[in-house]
C-alpha cells in the first residue's frame, strides 16, 4: 500500500476521531458545570453522592468505562446499544470528561473572591445573574490553561475507542499495520494526532487571548 493511499484511509478515520472529540466537548463542558454545582451543593447528600460519582469516574480507566457502556447493557439487560458505536463511545467520553471538567470548574468558582458576590448583590443582581454574568466569565478565564490541558488530552484519548472496535483513526492505522506488517501507519497516525493537537492548542490560545480583558 502506497503512503498516499494509507494517508487517505487514515484521513477517513480522522473524521470519526473528530466526531468523538467535538461531540464529547459539546456534552461534557455543560455537564461538567452542572456536576460542579451539584458537588458544591449545601445539601450534604447531593454533594456526597456527586463526590462519590466523580471519584469513581476519575478512579477507574476510561477504557473500562467504554467497555461497560458499550457492552454492559447487553449482558445486564439483554439489549444492545452497540449497533452505532459512536453513541456509547461519546456517552462514555462525555461522562468521564465531565467529571474532570467539574473539578476544574469547582476550583475556578471557589477561587473567586467573596467581594465579587457582595458587589453584585449591592448592584441588585440576582444569584443567577451574578453567577452567569459576573462569576462564570471570570472563572472561564481562570481555568483556561487547565481546560486546554484536558482538551489536548482528549485528542489523544480518542484512540481508546479502538477497544470497542470503533473505526476511528488509530483503529484504522492498527488494522493497516497488521495487514501490511509495517510500523508506518502508526507513524502516520502520530503525525495526524500531533497536527490535530497543534490546531487545538492554537485555537485555545486564541480563546485565552480573547478573554484577556477580564484581567
Amino acid at each position: 500500500m502506497s503512503l498516499s493511499v494509507m494517508m487517505l484511509k487514515m484521513a477517513e478515520g480522522l473524521g470519526n476521531t473528530c466526531a468523538i472529540f467535538f461531540l464529547t466537548l459539546l456534552f461534557s463542558l455543560p455537564l461538567g458545570l452542572v456536576v460542579a454545582l451539584l458537588r458544591m451543593s449545601k445539601n450534604k447528600i447531593v454533594s456526597g453522592a456527586t463526590r462519590f460519582v466523580i471519584s469513581v469516574l476519575r478512579g477507574t480507566p476510561l477504557m473500562l468505562q467504554l467497555i461497560a457502556i458499550t457492552y454492559g447493557p447487553y449482558y445486564l439487560f439483554g439489549f444492545s446499544v452497540s449497533q452505532n458505536k459512536l453513541i456509547p463511545v461519546v456517552v462514555a467520553f462525555a461522562i468521564n470528561y465531565a467529571a474532570y471538567f467539574a473539578e476544574i470548574y469547582r476550583g475556578g468558582i471557589e477561587a473567586m473572591p467573596k467581594g465579587q458576590y457582595e458587589a453584585a448583590q449591592v448592584l441588585g443582581y440576582t444569584k443567577t445573574q451574578t453567577f452567569f454574568v459576573i462569576i462564570l466569565p471570570q472563572v472561564i478565564k481562570t481555568i483556561m490553561p487547565s481546560m486546554t490541558n484536558e482538551v489536548v488530552t482528549l485528542v489523544k484519548d480518542t484512540s481508546l475507542a479502538f477497544t470497542v472496535s470503533y473505526q476511528e483513526m488509530f483503529t484504522i492505522g492498527k488494522q493497516i499495520a497488521n495487514s501490511q506488517t509495517s510500523f508506518m501507519p502508526f507513524l502516520v497516525a502520530g503525525v495526524f494526532y500531533y497536527i490535530f493537537n497543534a490546531v487545538v492548542d492554537w485555537v485555545m490560545g486564541l480563546v485565552e487571548k480573547k478573554l484577556d480583558y477580564y484581567k
